[in-house]
């Protein structure tokens, strides 16, 4: 028995005034709508004055892509509904590259110190160069790679000075602040899709890590190679690469000598070969891969940073969004993705899981989902939708299934994405 109309509560009827409201500026009626549904236009009108309740998500998804919105957009209460309910305009498009940086790692940064042509005392003690290590990890996380660029241009030389000239007591935290710096240039290539730069960065790293005497850091530089072997296609080496770090990590750990900065070390790179083996079709691999992951994750207790990696069960399921995406599970996807709860991570993986459940939503043609997620990506990090390859296939793809009826949001983004062509 259907509610009488005093017993229709206020959010039932304001989610049937918004569905109304959005039918009418999609120039449909409740006939037309119904029909589309597969439902009568009674149902519709019930849905519309409140009388019918709608809580089903299947059905709620159904209403949303009809009208070409999200489901947010139509019940903001519903899963990942942090954000406003409003996407913010896209900010102006500016000039993200990384063209100085690869420029600078093209050539021998110390080749000067080296030759005896410039001072043989370096310019920056290591606590200020410390400080801009860690300034440039930030900039990394947040996607502001031209920011990334410019700082590298005196710092890269600096370290690069250091580590041949400090005292020996102070060589070893020298090679480490440059080990580091390493890391962050080839997280920022890998975003920027420069992968072959990336595999340039990683492996100084890892050579300036064991210089350092920190091992740990040497795997953390394994694992940003793996990344960079995984752009590149190139995943026979992306598995080899993390597989010798990962077999000696995993025999510490059977020793109970692994402590938490090296699980989290090892649990990322499980994620890392995940990838490779969701790549290569690989289903039952991957599944195991981010299986070991998440047990690593739930001894740790806690989401971490070491090395940077953000490693923790938030980000594992983060990285099994991605995982799913790639075996062809866009449901899988969604159905992980709906219940993360991200905001402390950082901008980068939380725009990272945006775009993933915009294209798992776009492989599901869900396209006003689809498109809601990858704008809200684009207003967090804009280079996660502006620079990645697969974001780009999904915008392209929402615009050729939405034709000459694609919004101007829509176009407006794809024309950023430079996803058209």
């Amino acid at each position: 028995m259907k509610p009488k109309g005093e017993e229709i509560t206020p959010q039932r009827r304001a989610f049937g005034q918004q569905v109304q409201r959005i039918r009418k500026q999609r120039g449909l009626t409740q006939q037309e709508l119904a029909a589309t549904l597969r439902r009568t236009a009674s149902w519709m009108s019930q849905v519309e004055r409140g009388v019918q309740p709608v809580e089903r998500m299947d059905v709620l998804q159904e209403i949303a892509d009809a009208l070409g919105v999200s489901v947010r957009q139509l019940r903001p209460d519903s899963p990942l509904s942090e954000a406003p309910e409003e996407v913010a305009p896209a900010p102006e498009f500016q000039s993200n590259d990384l063209d100085e940086a690869r420029q600078l790692i093209s050539g021998h940064p110390a080749i000067g110190t080296i030759l005896g042509a410039v001072r043989s005392t370096p310019r920056l003690s290591l606590d200020d160069l410390s400080t801009a290590v860690d300034e440039m990890w930030e900039l990394t996380h947040q996607g502001r790679f031209a920011d990334v660029s410019a700082r590298l241009t005196d710092l890269l030389p600096d370290l690069e000075q250091s580590v041949r000239t400090v005292e020996e007591s102070s060589r070893e935290r020298a090679y480490l602040l440059l080990a580091r710096t390493y890391q962050a240039l080839a997280a920022a290539f890998v975003r920027q899709d420069e992968a072959d730069a990336a595999w340039i960065a990683a492996d100084r790293a890892i050579w300036a890590a064991e210089r350092s005497g920190d091992p740990l850091h040497v795997c953390a530089g394994v694992f940003r190679m793996t990344q960079a072997f995984v752009r590149l296609r190139r995943l026979d080496q992306a598995e080899h690469a993390a597989q010798t770090s990962i077999r000696a990590l995993e025999e510490l750990d059977q020793r109970d000598e692994l402590q938490a900065a090296g699980m989290s070390v090892l649990g990322s790179l499980y994620l890392a070969v995940a990838m490779v083996h969701a790549r290569s079709q690989q289903r039952a691999s991957a599944r195991a891969d981010i299986a070991k992951a998440r047990s690593l994750a739930a001894r740790l207790g806690e989401d971490r940073n070491d090395f940077n990696l953000e490693f923790g069960k938030t980000n594992v399921e983060v990285q099994a969004v991605s995982t799913a995406i790639e075996l062809g599970d866009a449901g899988e996807a969604v159905d992980v993705g709906r219940v993360i709860q991200a905001q402390h991570l950082s901008l980068e993986r939380q725009g990272r899981l945006l775009m993933d459940m915009g294209r798992a939503h776009a492989q599901r043609r869900h396209t006003g989902e689809a498109l809601s997620c990858l704008l809200r990506a684009e207003e967090l990090a804009p280079e996660t939708v502006r620079a990645h390859v697969a974001a780009r296939a999904a915008i392209r793809e929402l615009v050729l299934i939405a034709g000459d009826k694609a919004s101007p949001e829509l176009i407006a983004l794809a024309e950023r994405a430079d996803a058209l062509d």
